[in-house]
């Protein structure tokens, strides 16, 4: 006696967003924004690493551009920050931070690029090559720095 065949349920397509977020990649403005900002501090280098662009002390990452990271829709840095400073920008602007992947358990913020200025961005990238030195040094340096987001672009 022949079996019925089984019939997949008919379902929709993958969403709209999921779908946008898929299209959203750098055309290179980002990243030369980042690049510049990053190796103008001196002694700082760039390398690949796990397939995108990563910035280095003389020793350790202080920042990693993410070009939509697993579809993530995400074209931003990555930056280490103090503790409870990632919490609170979060909290404070989350249409410009989240948690990323992978570092964010370590209390990393991720920073959509698009969403801030030069100043702002040069303000955080300099705010965690200084907290990754103060950690090859042995010393612990706590932020409690506040950014004006006045000037935010979303």
């Amino acid at each position: 006696m022949p079996t019925a065949k089984r019939v997949r349920p008919l379902t929709r397509a993958r969403s709209v967003s999921r779908a946008s977020t898929r299209a959203r990649k750098d055309d290179g403005t980002q990243i030369k924004r980042l690049r510049r900002l990053c190796l103008s501090i001196p002694g700082t280098m760039e390398k690949l690493s796990h397939g995108e662009p990563t910035f280095f002390t003389p020793r350790r990452v202080f920042a990693m551009f993410a070009n939509n990271h697993h579809d993530d829709g995400h074209v931003a840095a990555w930056l280490p920050a103090g503790p409870g400073v990632q919490q609170a920008l979060i909290d404070e602007a989350p249409q410009i931070y989240f948690r990323p992947p992978y570092v964010g358990p370590a209390g990393w913020i991720g920073v959509e690029l698009s969403k801030v200025d030069d100043d702002l961005l040069g303000s955080l990238i300099r705010e965690a090559y200084q907290l990754i030195v103060a950690k090859d040094r042995g010393a612990k340096r706590v932020s409690s720095r506040q950014y004006d987001h006045s000037r935010f672009r979303g």
